[in-house]
Order: C-alpha cells, then sequence, then structure tokens
C-alpha cells in the first residue's frame, strides 16, 4: 500500500524495499510479546508468543516477504496521524481526506484468561466511506520457515510451519487466500467497522460486541495501572508514555526487557545491530529505579524476586551474576546470524542471540545493589536468604573489582580497566553498607568499607589525566566517556565539584552536540573494534541534563529537555540513539533512554519548583 506513505520522508537506502522509518512506529503489547505498528497500519515486526520468540512479522528487517500484517484504507494522499489513546497502551491510527475519516485501533488484550496472546485490530469509518485493503501474511521462525495458509472458513485462516506453533486470524468478514497470505478488499460506510483478531490456533473469533468489551478492559487495565503513578509535574504526558513504555517491557513473571526488538541499527548500514530483547542487569536495576520514583513498586519488587530467583539458581561461582538473562532465566544466549534478512536500510548482520551474555561487566553490581537497596527502602524488606545472597555478591566483588572487563558498552575489543566499572563497583559497596545498617544487618563492614575506601582512592588517583583536567574513560587513556555522567548522580562526587565541573566541560567540548551526547569517539577508543562511527545516546543525553540541573545551570538544563522531548518520536518513544538530524536509531523502544527521561524529569521538577518535591517515594 505504498499509497499511503505520505508523512515520513525515508533515507534513500529504505525506500527500495519498503521499509518504514524507525521512527513512524507505536507499539502494543501485553506483557507477554509486543508488535510494532507503523502509522500506515501495518504490523511488521511482531515476536510471537514470546518478547524473544521467532518473528512472524520481519518486514522492517527485509521486505514483505519476511512478513507483514497490512490493515489500511484505499484514501490515497490522506494525512495519517497516529496517537495512543490517553494514559494506555492502545493504540490508534487515523487516516483524513476529503472523503472519508477512517481509525484503525491495534491493542494485545490484557487478562487472565488461558491462551496465547492476541493481537486485535478494529477498522471503523468515522465519516464518509472507504475501500479497505487487508494483507496478513505470516512467516515463521524469522521468515526462514516454509508457512502455508488455509481456509478453515469465510473468516478465518490458519497459518502452521512444521516445528512452529500455528497461529489463525479471525475476522468480521470473508478473508481469502493467496499467494500464502490472507487477504481481504471491502468497502465500509460510515459508522460502520470490521474487526481482526490474530492469536494461538484456538477459537479466538469475536464478534463485535465482545471486541468492544476487550478494548474496555484493555483500556481500564492500563489506566488503572499508570493511576498509581506519583508524579504530578509538568511533563506528565512524556513521563506517563515513559512509564507505560517501560511496563510494556516487564514481562508477567517479572523479568524487564532492555528494548521490544533486534536488528535496528546503531548507525546507518553498519554491523552495530544487536538483539535487546533480554533482560540486562544494568538496565534493569536503572529501571526500578525509575519504577521507584513514580510510586510503582510492585514492578520493582517483582523484579527483585524475579532476580533472586536467578541468582540462586546459578551454580557458578558463588556471588558472580551474569550481564543478560533471558525472561525465562536462561544464561547462555549465543548470536546467530539471520543472513536471509537483507537488515534495516541494509544494516547487516541481523543477529539474535546476544554473546554479551560471556562478557565480564563489574558495573552490573553497583547497579543491581542501588537497586536492591531503593527496593529494600521503598518496597518489600528483604529477606533472610536475599540478604545472604547479597553479602555472598558483595563478597565476590571484594576479590575482583580490580579486575579489567569491557565496561558499561559492552565492548568488543581487549578488556580495560574502566572508570564506569570502577565507579559501580564502589556503588555496590556503598548501598550494602547502608543498608546493612539501616536494617541491623549482619556484614564485614570492617572488610566492606576497606575496599569502598581503596575504589574510592583508585578512580581520584589513576583515573585523573592532570594534564587534561578531567577524568578519563580507562587506565591509559586520556578518552572521555558519557558514563561519566553518573558520577555525580550515583552520588560518588558533588554536582559542584570544581574536578567534577571540570570533567563536565570537556564532555561538552568533545560529546555534546546540541544536546545530544555520545557515549565516545570511537577513534578514541580502541576496544570499540567495531568499523564506522554510531550516533548520540539518547540516555547520556538525558543524564547531560540533570548534571546540568544539579550543577546549578537550571535554564540550560530547562531548555536541552525541552529539546530532547522533540526527539520523540510522534507517540512519544525512543528508541536506543539520535542520528545528526536527531532521527531514532538503534531499538525500540529502549527502556534505558525512558528510564533516564523520567529521571531527569522528576530532578528538574524539583529545582524548578523551589525544591519542592513533585512526586512521593
Amino acid at each position: 500500500m505504498a499509497e499511503n506513505c505520505t508523512r515520513y520522508h525515508a533515507h534513500p537506502e529504505e525506500q527500495g524495499n519498503g521499509q518504514r522509518p524507525i521512527e513512524a512506529h507505536g507499539i502494543v503489547g501485553d506483557l507477554r510479546s509486543a508488535a510494532l505498528v507503523a502509522d500506515d497500519g501495518c504490523v511488521d515486526f511482531f515476536c510471537w508468543p514470546d518478547f524473544d520468540s521467532p518473528t512472524v512479522f520481519a518486514s522492517l528487517l527485509d521486505t514483505p516477504e519476511a512478513g507483514i500484517f497490512d490493515l489500511a484504507p484505499v484514501l490515497p494522499g490522506a494525512r495519517r496521524q497516529q496517537l495512543y489513546v490517553p494514559d494506555t497502551n492502545v493504540l490508534q491510527t487515523r487516516w483524513l481526506a476529503d472523503d472519508a475519516v477512517v481509525l484503525l485501533t491495534d491493542f494485545m488484550p490484557i487478562c487472565d484468561a488461558p491462551g496465547l496472546p492476541r493481537l486485535v485490530r478494529r477498522i471503523e469509518v468515522a465519516q464518509g466511506e472507504a475501500e479497505i485493503r487487508l494483507e496478513c501474511r505470516v512467516r515463521h521462525d524469522y521468515g526462514r520457515a516454509d508457512t502455508q495458509a488455509e481456509i478453515l472458513g469465510s473468516g478465518d485462516v490458519r497459518f502452521s510451519a512444521p516445528g512452529q506453533p500455528a497461529l489463525r486470524l479471525s475476522a468480521t468478514t470473508t478473508l481469502d487466500v493467496e499467494g500464502g497470505s490472507a487477504v481481504a478488499r471491502f468497502r465500509l460506510g460510515h459508522g460502520e467497522h470490521a474487526q481482526f483478531t490474530l492469536g494461538g490456533d484456538e477459537d479466538v473469533r469475536v464478534d463485535a460486541g465482545d471486541a468492544v468489551a476487550c478494548l474496555r478492559e484493555t483500556e481500564a487495565f492500563w489506566r488503572r495501572w499508570l493511576g498509581q503513578s506519583q508524579y504530578k509535574g509538568r511533563w506528565r504526558e512524556a513521563v506517563n508514555r515513559s512509564a507505560l513504555a517501560l511496563k510494556l517491557l516487564t514481562s508477567r513473571d517479572g523479568a524487564i526487557l532492555a528494548a521490544a526488538t533486534f536488528g535496528l541499527p546503531e548507525a546507518r548500514g553498519g554491523e552495530r545491530n544487536w538483539d535487546y530483547r533480554y533482560t540486562w542487569i544494568r538496565d534493569a536495576s536503572f529501571t526500578v529505579y525509575a519504577f521507584m520514583r513514580l510510586g510503582f513498586t510492585e514492578e520493582a519488587n517483582a523484579y527483585m524476586r524475579w532476580l533472586r530467583k536467578q541468582v540462586h539458581d546459578c551454580q557458578e561461582v558463588p556471588g558472580k551474576l551474569r550481564i543478560l538473562y533471558g525472561i525465562d532465566g536462561r544464561q547462555e544466549l549465543p548470536e546467530e546470524t539471520l543472513d536471509h534478512l537483507s537488515g534495516y536500510g541494509g544494516a547487516k548482520p541481523v543477529r539474535i542471540g546476544n554473546e554479551a551474555y560471556a562478557q565480564v561487566q563489574l558495573d552490573i553490581y553497583g547497579e543491581l545493589l542501588d537497586a536492591v537497596y531503593l527496593a529494600n527502602k521503598y518496597g518489600e524488606a528483604i529477606s533472610h536468604d536475599g540478604w545472604q545472597q547479597v553479602v555472598r555478591v558483595v563478597d565476590h566483588l571484594c576479590e575482583t573489582w580490580q579486575e579489567p572487563d569491557v565496561g558499561i558498552w559492552e565492548m568488543r575489543g581487549e578488556a580495560q580497566h574502566f572508570l564506569h566499572s570502577r565507579l559501580m563497583c564502589w556503588v555496590a559497596l556503598d548501598r550494602a553498607i547502608r543498608l546493612a545498617n539501616k536494617r541491623s544487618l549482619p556484614a564485614p563492614f570492617a572488610r566492606w568499607d576497606c575496599e569502598r575506601t581503596k575504589i574510592h582512592e583508585d578512580i581520584w588517583t589513576r583515573f585523573w589525566d592532570e594534564e587534561g583536567n578531567h577524568f578519563v574513560q580507562h587506565i591509559g587513556s586520556r578518552a572521555l566517556d558519557g558514563s561519566m555522567l553518573l558520577m555525580p548522580l550515583v552520588r560518588f562526587v558533588s554536582a559542584t565539584d570544581p574536578r567534577w565541573l571540570s570533567t563536565l566541560g570537556a564532555i561538552e567540548k568533545t560529546l555534546v552536540r546540541d544536546g545530544m551526547v555520545y557515549r565516545y569517539r570511537t577513534h578514541d577508543t580502541p576496544s570499540d573494534a567495531l568499523p564506522g562511527e554510531e550516533g548520540a545516546f539518547a540516555a547520556c543525553s538525558f543524564w547531560y541534563v540533570e548534571c546540568l540541573a544539579r550543577a546549578g545551570r537550571i535554564d540550560e538544563a530547562h531548555l536541552e529537555f525541552e529539546q530532547l522531548l522533540r526527539y520523540a518520536n510522534p507517540v512519544g518513544l525512543y528508541a536506543e540513539e539520535f542520528d545528526k538530524d536527531g532521527r531514532p536509531l538503534g531499538n525500540l523502544p529502549q527502556a534505558l533512554t525512558h528510564l533516564a527521561l523520567i529521571s531527569a524529569a522528576t530532578y528538574l521538577d524539583r529545582t524548578l519548583n523551589g525544591g519542592i518535591t513533585l512526586w512521593k517515594p
């Protein structure tokens, strides 16, 4: 339906195969799976039945042959708009033309009933009349399986492939099969609608009345959940959308995903393409902090219970943590390239799995212990067994904090002594000591305090460049790093300390471009070990705003924050990075970006209101 692609101007490399721009997407989900919906009515990315299952629609990373679900009116030149039903994750796409106004509603029902996730699509004509076209081309196993479509009835089509779970499309209109796809072409008049449900191979057919009731239940679920938020600040729309995006990335078992997608590139046409459909200790722990700031304690508690199980089940060195886990808790996620997919904008290889699971990243201990500390402060008190796990983790860290690692950015080159890793090791010990004191828990205080002091001294001596007058990315380097922006945010250094302000000034000169902050400059970082340049990192950009505010540069922070808000896509979602034009790069939506937005917004609210706290943890 190329005639509908009028709102966005795709990059040249995106036009040949009809891929929609990253920013032209909203997302719907049910806490088990999620689907991207483009603003032309196309579902072009959908992993099913779980977040990290193989795709059944993957045309975003290839051509329509990799799977697509198109549903749209034939209205050439119509203006398109996409928005969420307020305070929900129910997505609406609208077409406005001289002859008709058409509304498409997409959602995934959230209920306790048994069965696999369902995608529900309801299209209606609000004014005039319009011809509607549908094509549903399911392609199992990332488009590798031989998927067959068969008609079960006038409005029922089943999609099956060897060794794959079958899907069934049920409709309130007649469906045909052409070329392995379910297709339909029909007219709707004023006030008329059609309903389509894609789900497991059971009776998913629902009549219009059931569909409306299901929609209302789903809307009510999201509104009840968001109603728990204690944020009352001036950026409620952006903060609420970020909270809803984070909740959408939270599984029903408590795992928290880094992003809903894989393969969307950090550099156009390059090979910086990763699979983020898993739970990173770092990202999930930061998400706990964001949830706590807004008053969502149950999500934080559920994640801590989920993580305790993973640590308990670990049969390796006592206290050792994996970098990331599958949402079902699996610890090995070997990478595989999908060479049959052309990639978004030609960015190859398209990878699934993530070899970071085998890396050493010492910073995760700090992020985890910070989350444990906050969860105990505002959520459930730590159990006896939970504290024993913490003691093992911290004791293990006391033995390993001086070792090199690959750092927060998961460098694929030689291991180094990274500043951020050392910083977060300090955080881990600091929060463990604070927690033990607060809860009167037994701990080897003298040993822990000794190691905390050693790390503190190590950072101030070996990571300071006297000539450059700033902290450095790693020992032996003079490079700067966006992760340094966390130094005052985790309260290692005062936000007005002269050495920190000098470092902040150096970051501004080297890594900041019109408010967008790069993680590092690849030519200064041999450990990067990958060709090409990546975009500016969105989370670092929001950290920068908070650093400005904490340093007393309130007006600058306010302006930079407002500017970053303009870089969100039309429905308020952010990917991982920005290109030089402020367009999104990388996987979407990215949890780290949205949680950093929440942190910056809540701190700015406080400072702009004379220190008055507009949220209550």
